[in-house]
């Protein structure tokens, strides 16, 4: 992987608890300047909130508006991060809402603008064979419209067949635990500057050393072949 991208990026996040738990922007925003590159960030969340309720909020194509032209900020990326288990119990209403999004970010977007990034998250702990479901529904809309894809989900189904630690999910089996949100943040890094998230030698309090080691070693591995 080369590092094609600015040396400074500015992200809108727009999702629930499974992007604003353990501050995932905030923990690629550490990776990236650790890296020597920057990253700006603002969240837009709500815990359980899906794709659907955020669109009829207004809210998120509000700041997407704002950030398109003159002085005004502007995005780089425009994350989504669909409600966790709506990909397998309803991937048609999430690619609908996917679908407006996209439309809105090409709006926004005229002359330049946002790329549209799919936040492609983990099955509960409970029910492993999910991921399967949940892959190919981010991936689908992915190829539909050319957005890009972040496959932390993958990248979770992987390391969870070969690790038993750092626990990547919470207590709630469904939540991410400091070290699966690390996880999360190393791919996003690497899908986001196109580079290797591996020797990246920043702290993580709460993590160990070696635990930062092998996390970053599995979102590479992913994006490898991704």
């Amino acid at each position: 992987m080369t590092a094609a991208r600015p040396a400074s990026l500015n992200v809108l996040f727009i999702g629930n608890s499974f992007t604003a738990r353990n501050d995932v922007p905030g923990l690629i925003e550490g990776l990236a300047a650790a890296r020597g590159l920057g990253m700006e960030h603002r969240l837009i969340s709500a815990g359980g909130a899906s794709l659907k309720m955020h669109w009829n909020k207004g809210e998120a194509v509000k700041a997407m508006q704002r950030g398109s032209g003159g002085n005004a900020e502007r995005y780089d990326f425009v994350v989504l991060q669909e409600q966790s288990t709506l990909p397998v119990k309803n991937a048609a209403r999430m690619h609908e809402s996917v679908r407006l999004f996209d439309g809105a970010i090409r709006d926004a977007g005229r002359g330049g603008g946002a790329k549209m990034a799919l936040y492609l998250t983990w099955a509960r702990q409970h029910t492993p064979e999910a991921q399967k479901v949940i892959t190919e529904a981010y991936m689908s809309i992915g190829r539909e419209l050319g957005a890009t894809v972040v496959p932390v989900g993958v990248a979770w189904e992987r390391f969870l067949r070969g690790h038993d630690r750092p626990v990547l999910h919470d207590k709630d089996k469904s939540h991410p635990t400091l070290a699966g949100s690390y996880l999360a943040a190393c791919v996003f890094f690497g899908v986001l500057f196109e580079q290797s998230p591996v020797g990246i030698a920043a702290e993580v309090e709460g993590l160990s050393a070696g635990d930062v080691e092998v996390l970053q070693r599995a979102a590479a591995e992913v994006l490898e072949v991704s």
